[in-house]
């Protein structure tokens, strides 16, 4: 039987910081605590080249069930839909309008944030209705 692993999932972006926080929001993550040492993870930025400063940030389920998640500084910008996207998980066991209402009210919550509503997906005979939104740096993700 094979082993299952622990794994973090990985962004590429212009601005980790700003990212890593929308997600911390969306999700209700965390930010952990600096390497010992150092009294803010902006105090160990600073000890960095100044190429690498602002370079890399994390958040973490502070249940410690869910993946980490890693946001890392590329210099190109997004160009094409993403191959691999987190589903947010707000209507599971929802049908029909209920399942939609729990769309619309987290997509609310959401908008404030800097997301970006892109289309609705409506429910067929094998699939319920989800809705695609864009982070604050345009990666897909989908409300499901």
């Amino acid at each position: 039987m094979a082993t299952v692993r622990e794994f973090q999932v990985t962004f590429d972006c212009a601005e980790p910081e700003r990212v890593a926080r929308f997600w911390c929001e969306v999700l209700g993550y965390v930010v952990p605590p600096p390497p010992e040492g150092f009294a803010s993870w902006a105090e160990l930025d600073r000890t960095l080249p100044p190429e690498q400063q602002g370079s890399a940030f994390a958040c973490v389920d502070p249940t410690g069930v869910g993946p980490r998640l890693f946001f890392q500084r590329v210099p190109e910008g997004k160009v094409v839909k993403n191959r691999v996207h987190l589903d947010v998980r707000v209507g599971t066991g929802l049908v029909g309008e209920e399942r939609l209402a729990a769309l619309e009210s987290e997509c609310a919550r959401l908008l404030p944030l800097g997301a970006q509503r892109v289309r609705l997906l409506v429910a067929d005979e094998h699939n319920e209705s989800c809705l695609v939104m864009q982070d604050v740096e345009g990666n897909e993700f989908c409300l499901d």
